[in-house]
């Protein structure tokens, strides 16, 4: 069997493919934000690769053009945005609409956006996010310090991550951590200035590479994910692969076994957030249940074992 991973999406073709079985052909074919390798530097990329089965990310532009020069059989792997916002916008609705229908398999990788990929296409599945264990794996808790160490993980997009929510829940127990948080987002100005209204004192530091992302998680007491659209999103998964305890707001209604609040208002997420730097029992526990968790229904070895049984089943057809 070859495989064919077009594109990617928050590291989510890369560590699938890295996980494969052994006598597994692969080839990524991937490309920049430049106008030239997103069209035809994209579309000759495409024509080029030869394989049994065609696996895409995002359904846009890359998963258009492999359709177009019929590359089959075609997974079209939906994470998130095409199918929240850009399935009704009138520049890319009617790609994301074409490419649902005409694709031999969906796989999406949020529960919450199921029902409306299997409005176009009933052969949808939820196929959860996966983390690399070779890279996001525990350590043990910090030693306990008089402050603690927070890092605030997800982007600073206030609609869809929610960070804005966090810092305000920081602030009445301002005085009890360190505050870290990687400084990039499309709200990254209003997040500094939102802190410094807050009397907010935090350390924005760059971005690392994805690979180095488990030395801030080791480094902090208490990761911070998302307090947006409730989603389960890779900071999340990844920082509990860490060892380490995590706030993150979830749908119960999609995610009833996930270890993580469905956070309603400020004043929970500060409740939340206090109950866990004060405790280090409280720390443990909760790294106990969320490990247990991630190793079951996240491990990229896991999950590969799925994707190798489905890609089978589509080929045979």
């Amino acid at each position: 069997m070859k495989v064919i991973m077009i594109n990617d999406c928050a590291f989510v073709g890369e560590t699938l493919l890295k996980y494969l079985p052994e006598g597994v052909e692969k080839n990524h074919v991937v490309r920049s934000r430049k106008l030239f390798d997103k069209t035809l530097g994209l579309a000759y990329k495409i024509l080029k690769s030869k394989g049994d089965i065609y696996h895409v990310h995002y359904l846009l532009q890359d998963c258009y053009i492999a359709l177009k020069l019929k590359k089959k059989p075609l997974i079209g792997h939906a994470h998130g945005s095409d199918l929240r916002q850009q399935l009704n916008s009138k520049k890319w609705g009617w790609i994301v609409k074409h490419n649902l229908k005409k694709c031999d398999k969906i796989l999406v990788a949020q529960p919450t956006i199921l029902e409306t990929a299997k409005r176009f296409n009933e052969t949808s599945e939820y196929f959860p996010i996966p983390f690399d264990p070779k890279i996001f794996y525990p350590q043990p808790l910090k030693e306990e310090n008089k402050k603690k160490t927070i890092f605030i993980a997800s982007a600073h997009n206030f609609d869809i991550k929610g960070t804005d929510k966090f810092l305000k829940a920081l602030a009445p127990i301002a005085d009890l951590v360190t505050i870290k948080s990687i400084g990039y987002g499309k709200d990254y100005a209003k997040a500094i200035k939102l802190s410094e209204e807050l009397g907010l004192k935090i350390n924005f530091i760059s971005k690392v590479p994805h690979e180095k992302m488990n030395k801030l998680y080791w480094e902090s007491d208490l990761v911070l994910g998302s307090f947006g659209i409730k989603q389960l999103d890779t900071v999340a998964i990844e920082a509990m692969a860490c060892g380490r305890p995590v706030v993150h707001s979830i749908s119960k209604k999609f995610f009833p076994d996930c270890p993580l609040e469905e956070l309603e208002t400020i004043k929970d997420a500060t409740e939340t957030i206090l109950k866990l730097i004060s405790s280090r029992e409280e720390r443990e526990k909760r790294v106990k249940s969320q490990l247990l968790y991630v190793k079951l229904k996240h491990s990229a070895p896991v999950l590969t074992e799925r994707l190798i049984n489905i890609y089978s089943k589509i080929i045979s057809k």
